[in-house]
C-alpha cells in the first residue's frame, strides 16, 4: 500500500470563502452532498486498508515505520481532523435548524474510535479492545499476524453487509464512517422515498418477553392455507401478546444477508412461553440475549405505519426490501439507532387489517 490510498477516501474539504454568500440551507445541503458521495466510495476503500493490513509483505520490519505514518498519521489523524472541521461547521449551522442533530452523537462515538476507545459504539469486543490499546502504545506489534487479523477483520463489501468471521477495528471504523453519512443524507433521502404515501406513525418499542409462532411461507401457501393458520393462532385467546396483528416475519437466521437466503413466516407474537401447535415454528424474543443457548432475537424495533396509495406504497421496483421496508430502515440509520446486524436483525410486514388485506406498517429490529 502506498501513501495514494489515503486519497481514496473521499474527503471533505471546507472552501469558507464560498460560503459567504449562501444560506444555512445551501451550506447544509453541500454537506449532505458531499456525504452521499464519500458513502458511495469510502467503503471500498476501508476494504482496501483491510486487505493491506494482512498483506504479510507490506509488513517487514523496513516498512514498519512507513506504515505507521500511513494508518496513524494519514487514515486516523485525517478522520479526526475531518470530523473536528465537520462538528465545527455544523455547530455553525446548528441554530437555523437545518442540522440533523443525530450527526453529533455519531461524530463522538466515531471519534472515540479513531482513539482507540470502542466502549460507546453499538458492539463491545474486550479482547479487540485490549489489542487496539496495544497497538496505539506500541505500533511495533503490528508485525504479528494475530494482531493485524484483529485490526484489520474481514472485508464488509460496498454495503457493509457482507458477512464476516472477524470483525475488526477497521470494520468499527467502517461502520462510524457510515453512520455520520446516514445522518447527514438519509432524513431527505426518507422524504424523496415517501412519493404517494407517507409515515403516519413512527416510534421505538420494546416490548416484554414474546414468542412468534407461525409458519414458513412458500410455493405452497395461498390465502386459504393463510386464514387456517391465523385462524388457528386466534383460538389461543389466552396466549395473546398486547401486539396481536397478523405479520409475515423475516430475518436470515442470524447471518449475513451473502451467507443465507431469506426466510418469510406467516404469524404473530403471542404470550411467552406460549405452546407451539403441531405443524407450526416459532422464535423467541427477549429483553437480554446475550445468554441464549439457541436463536433468540430482541423485543426492540422500530414500529412505523402508513397511509396513502397501497400500490405506491408496495411499488418495490428499486427498493431494497420494499417502500416500508427502505422507509423504516433508512429512518433509523438517519437517527443514528442501531440495526443488530446481522445476529439478531429481523423485520416483519404488518397487517393491521388482517392477512387478507394490504400490509400497512412495519416493524424494523434496533438494538438500545
Amino acid at each position: 500500500m502506498s501513501h495514494k490510498l489515503i486519497d481514496e477516501f473521499y474527503w471533505r474539504e471546507i472552501e469558507k470563502q464560498k460560503d459567504k454568500k449562501r444560506t444555512a440551507d445551501e451550506k447544509y445541503n453541500e454537506v449532505v452532498s458531499w456525504s452521499h458521495k464519500a458513502r458511495c466510495k469510502n467503503p471500498s476503500v476501508f476494504d482496501s486498508l483491510t486487505e493491506w493490513i494482512l498483506d504479510d509483505s507490506e509488513w517487514t520490519d523496513e516498512k514498519l515505520a512507513e506504515n505507521e505514518q500511513i494508518l496513524v498519521q494519514g487514515v486516523l489523524a485525517r478522520f479526526k481532523l475531518q470530523n473536528a472541521n465537520l462538528r465545527a461547521y455544523l455547530k455553525e449551522l446548528e441554530p437555523s435548524g437545518v442540522v440533523n442533530e443525530a450527526v453529533f452523537k455519531a461524530l463522538n462515538i466515531f471519534d472515540d474510535e479513531l482513539s482507540g476507545d470502542l466502549s460507546t459504539g453499538s458492539r463491545s469486543n474486550e479482547q479487540l479492545c485490549e489489542t487496539v490499546a496495544k497497538v496505539f502504545a506500541d505500533f511495533s506489534i503490528m508485525k504479528e499476524r494475530s494482531v493485524r487479523e484483529q485490526i484489520a477483520g474481514n472485508k464488509t463489501g460496498p454495503y457493509g453487509t457482507d458477512g464476516v468471521v472477524s470483525f475488526g477495528y477497521i470494520q468499527y471504523l467502517k461502520g462510524s464512517d457510515a453512520q455520520v453519512q446516514w445522518c447527514l443524507f438519509m432524513p431527505d433521502s426518507v422524504k424523496r422515498q415517501q412519493d404517494g404515501f407517507k409515515v403516519e406513525y413512527f416510534e421505538y418499542k420494546t416490548m416484554p418477553a414474546m414468542r412468534f409462532i407461525g409458519k414458513e411461507c412458500g410455493d405452497h401457501e395461498s390465502m386459504e392455507w393463510r386464514k387456517e393458520l391465523f385462524a388457528t393462532l386466534e383460538a389461543m385467546s389466552d396466549y395473546k401478546s398486547s401486539f396481536d396483528y397478523d405479520v409475515l416475519f423475516q430475518h436470515h437466521y442470524g447471518k449475513a444477508v451473502d451467507a443465507e437466503r431469506w426466510h418469510g413466516f406467516w404469524g404473530r407474537f403471542m404470550k411467552a412461553d406460549t405452546p407451539v401447535p403441531e405443524g407450526f415454528v416459532h422464535w423467541d424474543f427477549v429483553t437480554d440475549d446475550s445468554d441464549t443457548p439457541y436463536l433468540t432475537f430482541r423485543s426492540q424495533f422500530a414500529f412505523a405505519t402508513f397511509s396513502g396509495d397501497l400500490k405506491a406504497m408496495h411499488n418495490d421496483e428499486g427498493t431494497d426490501g420494499g417502500r416500508m421496508y427502505d422507509v423504516t430502515r433508512n429512518t433509523i440509520l438517519g437517527q443514528g439507532v442501531n440495526i443488530p446486524y446481522p445476529e439478531i436483525y429481523w423485520t416483519a410486514e404488518v397487517f393491521l387489517n388482517g392477512c387478507d388485506n394490504w400490509s400497512t406498517a412495519f416493524m424494523f429490529s434496533v438494538a438500545f
